[in-house]
């Protein structure tokens, strides 16, 4: 492969990355998917590509939908709560991250409720809302028609749909309510905990079968209080505690010495805790140590 392809290839990673990830919900799958399509790149006919971005789009989106159908039968075999693999975002790894509906796009919250739909689905939701194509562009991404692509785009739309905002932006404030948040933990300080929780928050551990988590959600604001103070000091022991930005959410690393042990995203909402996601399976931590740990 001569270095112009490549370069040329190099201008359009982080975007086709991006558009990787919001398929799969993988860090690793979505790496590894965009360089098949840095192969196939390679070794197409440059002649015939007339529009490379468009091109690799295509590629990378039926890339996704084939790993797609094996990753479904994976999680339902998945021990625990299935959460995506995180990504620390602020450095322009998932695209710009400007608004609220751009982080909102990214959010954990956002990639579960993408796994309620089937693969054709998925792709042309994240095809149109996170990266503005038009029905016409996404049938040919697809190999489908306009109208097919409408119908699907409003069956996916309903499906992922809330009844209220499910972000705020990360801000100075969310970074000092958790930083509370981790001392009331850290401290087994029950009521100082319930203060910062949210009567409706829900906790979700990813363990994966692989470290300690908890199997199922915990919700509700005192019940999350109580787990976290009667285990906070023990579990804390020894662990470093560093906030960053976990898919464009207000997030905190966790740390036993030098290797990234945990990553949660905080979601906040009227200066209150309203859930938490904490991935503590190491195998899905594996991208965002990468990115923590870059000289």
């Amino acid at each position: 492969m001569t270095t112009t392809t490549a370069d040329e290839f190099e201008i359009h990673r982080r975007r086709m990355f991006s558009l990787a990830y919001r398929l799969l919900g993988s860090a690793e799958e979505a790496e590894d998917a965009v360089q098949d399509a840095y192969l196939r790149f390679s070794g197409a006919d440059r002649a015939g590509i007339e529009q490379p971005a468009a091109w690799l789009a295509k590629v990378v989106t039926n890339l996704c939908l084939n790993r797609l159908t094996s990753a479904r039968a994976r999680r339902e075999q998945y021990v625990g709560t299935w959460l995506p693999e995180p990504v620390v975002t602020g450095d322009g790894t998932l695209g710009p991250l400007e608004s609220a509906e751009q982080r909102d796009a990214v959010s954990m919250a956002m990639l579960v409720l993408l796994e309620r739909l089937t693969p054709t689905e998925r792709a042309v939701y994240v095809l149109r809302e996170a990266f503005g194509y038009g029905h016409r562009e996404i049938a040919g991404v697809l190999d489908l028609s306009e109208a097919n692509c409408r119908q699907l785009y409003r069956r996916a739309a309903q499906r992922v749909s809330a009844p209220q905002a499910r972000f705020e932006p990360a801000s100075e404030q969310q970074e000092e309510l958790v930083t509370s948040f981790i001392t009331a933990a850290r401290e087994g300080d029950l009521a100082g905990l319930e203060k910062l929780l949210a009567a409706e928050a829900t906790w979700w551990s990813d363990g994966g079968g692989k470290v300690t988590a908890a199997r199922w959600p915990i919700e509700g604001g005192q019940r999350i209080a109580h787990f976290l103070a009667g285990g906070g000091p023990r579990f804390a022991a020894g662990l470093d505690f560093t906030p960053v930005e976990v898919n464009g959410a207000t997030g905190l690393a966790t740390w036993a010495g030098d290797t990234l042990v945990g990553l949660a995203a905080f979601e906040v909402r009227d200066g209150l805790v309203t859930g938490v996601r904490a991935v503590v399976n190491p195998e899905k931590l594996a991208f965002a140590r990468r990115q923590l740990t870059r000289v």
